[in-house]
């Protein structure tokens, strides 16, 4: 059995939800939102529709899942992870909309959205890119300064949103690996998911332990965690979130959804 020995700490498991559409079953959905903390829905532009939406935000509810924005390139066809060149009016546009969308759905659940985070290659491109970056974070922060801003940890968009002084949750990703420059692999690469449960696992752990990204050259970044995230369009997902969400409490972490999380209270 893997153990952790660091100091007790609250962390959040986050996935991806809603997602249903010609690529992706969203049929684990309802289990998963049993295991996670917050979730990440879809908002109808690379998948997922209003009824969906409803669905989520009305089982994260009774399951005290914290809800968040998903939005992304109106693309479903590529399911979002096309890289679209759009102006900054684009893309202040593309994400308060869809904010909107989903913000209007869970006022009818007395519910609201207390967290955003970018999905596929809106969020790919704006790791890299310091001037997409800023955009959205200015985006964001101009809806709402209490709104959390979901981010891969070491990446553009947590040194954009920091200038802001925003309220920033850093992710790891669980069944993903990592580039030397602390990307994600591309998934056109044979390498660029981790599908096998126990794999995922011990990569948590040691990134959770030693508060660093592991990259797959064995290259270990220093990084800031304040939540796993686990796809939901990965047909190993719902073991995987039960594997990692009994190694970490296991090892004595306390896992909140973000809007619960001290730091952002």
């Amino acid at each position: 059995m893997l153990y952790l020995t660091i100091i007790t700490m609250e962390i959040n498991i986050n996935c991806d939800l809603g997602e249903k559409s010609k690529h992706h079953s969203n049929v684990n959905d309802p289990d998963l939102l049993k295991i996670v903390n917050s979730a990440n829905i879809a908002c109808g532009f690379h998948a997922g529709d209003e009824n969906t939406m409803h669905e989520v935000i009305k089982i994260s509810k009774n399951n005290g899942v914290s809800i968040g924005a998903h939005p992304s390139f109106n693309d479903p066809e590529n399911f979002g992870r096309k890289r679209i060149n759009l102006s900054s009016i684009e893309i202040k546009r593309l994400i308060i909309e869809q904010y909107e969308i989903l913000q209007d759905i869970a006022l009818k659940y007395n519910e609201k959205v207390s967290h955003i985070k970018p999905h596929g290659a809106l969020n790919n491109m704006a790791c890299e890119d310091i001037e997409l970056a800023n955009i959205i974070a200015k985006t964001i922060n101009g809806i709402s300064k209490d709104l959390i801003y979901l981010v891969p940890t070491g990446s553009k968009m947590e040194v954009a949103a920091k200038k802001l002084n925003m309220k920033v949750a850093c992710e790891i990703f669980a069944d993903r690996n990592y580039e030397d420059d602390g990307n994600l692999v591309s998934r056109k690469k044979s390498n660029a998911l981790i599908t096998d449960p126990e794999e995922a696992k011990r990569h948590v752990l040691s990134m959770v332990q030693n508060q660093s990204l592991n990259c797959h050259s064995g290259k270990q970044i220093p990084c800031e965690i304040d939540s796993v995230c686990i796809h939901g369009d990965n047909l190993s997902s719902l073991a995987t979130a039960e594997s990692i969400k009994k190694m970490l409490i296991t090892n004595g972490l306390k896992l909140k959804p973000l809007n619960l999380m001290e730091k952002f209270i």
